[in-house]
């Protein structure tokens, strides 16, 4: 069978499509060879049979199991039975000015995994409590009454270009301050964590550069978000978030797939496995490997009346497979 997102709960691997079996055609030969053409009638026969043995293959024949053979192969997908540390880390920093701190370890039920989902929250917990994220620069997040999730596969599940996918959803969208989002950022960034050496390159600059899949920005209102990538303007803090953005009408508050993939020099962003959107030169400016990034901020301080919630049924990341014609 063919396994679509909706059913790989129950299957994790991709069963392979048996391919069509070959014309016996050796039998066909023999039973000739003992055979007296009795008629032109017969000779035509003959001919069909044996044309239909030759092991030429037509254009058709050719393209056709091209097709079959190509396209995209999972190489990591998580559907949340449960909070995996091999693929995920909370991220704890301080960016954008937001007014929540963010919290490990599911703290105020904030990254609560449970009947297959995720689900990233922003609390409002009534009062104002220390907060250690720290930005970039080493300043450290005042007190507050908020607290949000946030996971990043860094130095976890990072790869080169491919198809990003995640099937989400954000319910009563639109609340002041909402700003959920799914999105890549370059490995090498040097904003917290910092576990490795090499990670020393400045937003947005080759190696540190962002591509938002899914962003809901509450000053639009309900039921829209954002998709594009961050134009690099060469150098550090340098982004342009408007000139490659599209900015997409949706049902927030149902599940949809968001994904980016890939293809030649572009990026193309699909809702729903249809194409939405498309940067045409801007795939070969994200060379890095990237990693993926969930996160539910409060971007001012506006009122809560309930908790926020983005829940998130999986997550996966795929690569393109070309096979030769020799199957």
């Amino acid at each position: 069978m063919i396994t679509t997102p909706d059913n790989m709960r129950s299957a994790r691997t991709l069963d392979r499509v048996a391919p069509p079996q070959p014309l016996r055609c050796t039998a066909v030969k023999r039973r000739l060879s003992k055979c007296s053409v009795k008629s032109v009638s017969s000779l035509i026969t003959m001919a069909l049979l044996l044309s239909a043995c030759s092991p030429t293959l037509t254009n058709e024949g050719k393209a056709g199991k091209q097709d079959v053979a190509s396209g995209w192969q999972i190489d990591f997908f998580d559907d949340f039975d449960s909070f995996n540390t091999d693929n995920w880390q909370d991220q704890i920093l301080w960016v954008n000015n937001e007014d929540h701190c963010y919290v490990r370890d599911n703290q105020f039920n904030t990254r609560e995994v449970s009947n297959g989902t995720l689900k990233l929250r922003v609390v409002d917990t009534g009062v104002k409590r220390p907060c250690d994220n720290m930005d970039k620069v080493g300043k450290k997040h005042p007190d507050t009454q908020y607290v949000a999730g946030r996971i990043a596969s860094k130095n976890r599940k990072e790869f080169v270009k491919g198809k990003w996918t995640a099937r989400l959803k954000v319910d009563d969208s639109g609340q002041p301050g909402m700003f959920p989002a799914w999105w890549l950022l370059g490995a090498r960034n040097n904003e917290p964590p910092i576990q490795d050496p090499d990670e020393t390159v400045c937003w947005p600059m080759t190696g540190s550069g962002e591509i938002d899949i899914f962003e809901h920005h509450s000053d639009g209102g309900p039921d829209h978000y954002a998709a594009r990538a961050i134009k690099n303007l060469g150098y550090c803090g340098g982004g342009d978030w408007q000139a490659l953005m599209l900015v997409q009408q949706t049902s927030l508050g149902e599940f949809h797939e968001y994904s980016v993939e890939w293809v030649g020099k572009a990026l193309i962003f699909r809702l729903d496995g249809a194409e939405v959107y498309r940067n045409a030169d801007q795939g070969d400016q994200y060379p890095e490997p990237m990693f993926a990034v969930l996160n539910f901020a409060k971007i001012n301080d506006s009122p809560m009346s309930r908790d926020w919630v983005m829940e998130v049924d999986w997550v996966k990341h795929e690569y393109w497979k070309t096979m030769g014609s020799g199957l």
